[in-house]
């Protein structure tokens, strides 16, 4: 039907005096003897329209009051009575879509636990209305960004035979039925449809690479699956994943364009939403405009693995899990490094290889890889990444150690043998970087529907 989005009638001077038409969902009613006034939203803005009704000449049919409903009205546009805007003063009202009682969104504020138990309504309130304005503002960021910047955007596919992590923790895809009864698992897929072993992706990155050493500089923007058996308020089986792979670089280049994008894309969210982050700034995260701006305007600090651990290893009384050079950093120690010691964004580079994943150049020292993880306060990892091993004799002893099949990667391996060149990349957890912009807690909150662990609500 036509009519105008509640944005453009909030924000046009220009349509002062003039008629329109808009639709939205009741979200509170006033009334009084003569006036009455209904708050709609069509989502299209963080502000609600307010519509004055005069009684003496218009009497709303008391569906179109009711929390929820949907209606539409035509009426003038008129300046704010109050504060900045417009408003607008009805001469029509009619109901779209009754709303009853046991509309589970109320005017009392719900706890985000209960929201998330409706995960298909909870995008009705002001919270998730804001989060998710960032998360699209943000996406349209990263396109903007790597398009500037030279870079193409592929579409890496999204089944694949190889595990790029090599951890083991891929979604296996399959059209055999439930009892199918084999003599061997080789038989078993054999007669699949792919005819080998097939999983949902866990990452990008092996086509990225692909894609970066014939057209040099390359993005993938996408979901990725991890049946990783994690429970906790930083991880989902399936999320968004920004990998970028990039030809004649090497672990610093790497750095730089990784702190780059992130701030750009901060940026953007604090130039394109300020009414969404001055509400998270109010109700979420307190100083969270603060924080975003001093880390998009200063430089981020530096550290390798082996500093860090020397550092933590001071305070190792203090932690749950005590640290030792070798051990992986947990977010306890995550969260010293950024909130304590460096109190802004840090890099953490020159991981002990037995803990990174099989496909990091080699340092020289033997005992390293030129990987790096960006460590952020509140959340802890938002980025992770490294220089690619160009060499193919040290690839494929790192993949025989680990027992890899090294027929599923041969195509992986043949970049090393046709022209390789330093490369490198990373990948940034989308819903991780909007948790770290809107301040809230719980991945699950920045996306739509949320799947992990024994839910696919």
């Amino acid at each position: 039907m036509k009519h105008t989005d509640i944005k453009t009638v909030l924000s046009d001077a220009d349509m002062v005096g003039l008629d329109a038409v808009v639709c939205g969902w009741v979200r509170t009613f006033r009334d009084s003897a003569q006036v009455a006034f209904l708050e709609l939203s069509d989502g299209t803005s963080f502000e609600k329209l307010q519509v004055v009704i005069d009684k003496t000449s218009l009497t709303p049919d008391p569906e179109c009051t009711k929390l929820g409903a949907s209606v539409v009205v035509a009426g003038k546009v008129v300046k704010a009575y109050k504060g900045e805007g417009n408003e607008l003063n009805a001469e029509r009202l009619s109901l779209l879509g009754k709303c009853p009682p046991e509309y589970p969104i109320q005017k009392k504020r719900q706890t985000l636990e209960y929201l998330r138990g409706i995960p298909h309504l909870r995008l009705r309130t002001n919270t998730f209305q804001a989060a998710f304005r960032v998360r699209s503002v943000a996406a349209q960021a990263v396109h903007r960004y790597f398009h500037a910047h030279g870079y193409y955007y592929i579409n890496a596919p999204l089944i694949t035979a190889s595990d790029c992590e090599g951890a083991g923790e891929m979604f296996r895809v399959t059209t055999q039925p439930w009892n199918a009864k084999y003599a061997s698992e080789e038989e078993y897929y054999k007669n699949d449809f792919f005819g080998v072993k097939a999983g949902l992706s866990v990452s990008g990155q092996l086509e990225g690479e692909v894609a970066a050493t014939a057209l040099g500089k390359i993005y993938t923007f996408g979901p990725s699956f991890r049946a990783e058996n994690s429970n906790t308020t930083r991880h989902l089986a399936e999320f968004w994943h920004i990998e970028p792979e990039i030809a004649f670089a090497e672990l610093p280049d790497v750095i730089e364009i990784a702190e780059d994008l992130l701030k750009y894309l901060i940026r953007a969210v604090l130039t394109e939403c300020p009414a969404e982050i001055k509400f998270f700034d109010s109700f979420v995260e307190k100083g969270l405009l603060e924080k975003l701006n001093h880390v998009a305007n200063s430089s981020f600090a530096v550290c390798t693995y082996t500093e860090a651990v020397a550092i933590l290893e001071q305070q190792n009384a203090r932690f749950q899990f005590p640290v030792h050079w070798g051990s992986d950093l947990q977010s306890e120690h995550e969260k010293y490094l950024t909130e304590e010691v460096f109190k802004r964004p840090v890099f953490v580079t020159d991981y002990p290889k037995e803990i990174k994943s099989f496909y990091m150049k080699q340092n020289a020292d033997g005992k390293t890889v030129a990987a790096t993880d960006l460590l952020v306060p509140g959340i802890g990892e938002i980025i992770g990444g490294s220089e690619r091993e160009a060499d193919y004799e040290k690839l494929t002893a790192a993949m025989k150690e680990r027992g890899m099949d090294m027929a599923a990667y041969k195509q992986y391996l043949d970049l090393r043998l046709f022209g390789s060149v330093p490369h490198g990349g990373f990948g940034l957890g989308f819903e991780r970087f909007v948790m770290y912009c809107t301040g809230m807690e719980n991945i699950r909150d920045v996306t739509l529907f949320p799947r992990s662990v024994k839910n696919i609500m």
